[in-house]
């Protein structure tokens, strides 16, 4: 073997071991920059529930408006809620549609009818969704994933 050819496959030995390190770091700064993403996603949480309506349940629009359920933003970014669902044990589905979430923002869902502001949606139902005694409160995102739930009570008492 002549020196040259030595000295090129040290040369190939050296640019493939450099490729080699160069390609693990890369994906380990890739693996830590996804990370520090997802820690630094929004985390968008179910932050209290009103299911029992103060005072009788009448079925007024006034008692329907009293049952809702609060939505919590706790990041300083704004999320995009659109597509997201709100869903009782029951199957009942509110949708969120063009709704944004500031940061650090609270929007409450009433049941019954309203107009929708920037802290307050309306479902636009004439009946109760959120039983009174036990019941499940199941926030998912625009791509179906469970975001959050909430529950209270024992056993399924239904209105």
């Amino acid at each position: 073997m002549s020196a040259s050819s030595a000295t090129r496959r040290i040369a190939a030995t050296v640019l493939t071991a450099g490729a080699l390190v160069s390609a693990v770091a890369l994906s380990a700064s890739a693996q830590d920059h996804d990370h520090n993403r997802d820690r630094h996603q929004a985390r968008v949480v179910i932050s209290d529930v009103q299911a029992d309506s103060p005072g009788r349940d009448t079925g007024s629009n006034r008692s329907l408006n009293r049952e809702w359920v609060e939505i919590t933003n706790q990041s300083r970014r704004a999320v995009n809620l659109d597509g997201w669902t709100l869903r009782d044990s029951d199957g009942n589905r509110y949708r969120f549609d063009d709704v944004r979430l500031a940061g650090s923002a609270t929007v409450r869902i009433h049941t019954g009818f309203g107009r929708d502001t920037r802290t307050d949606l309306y479902q636009d139902r004439h009946h109760y969704v959120w039983d009174n005694y036990s019941d499940t409160a199941t926030l998912r995102d625009d791509r179906g994933r469970t975001v959050d739930t909430e529950s209270w009570g024992r056993g399924h008492h239904h209105r």
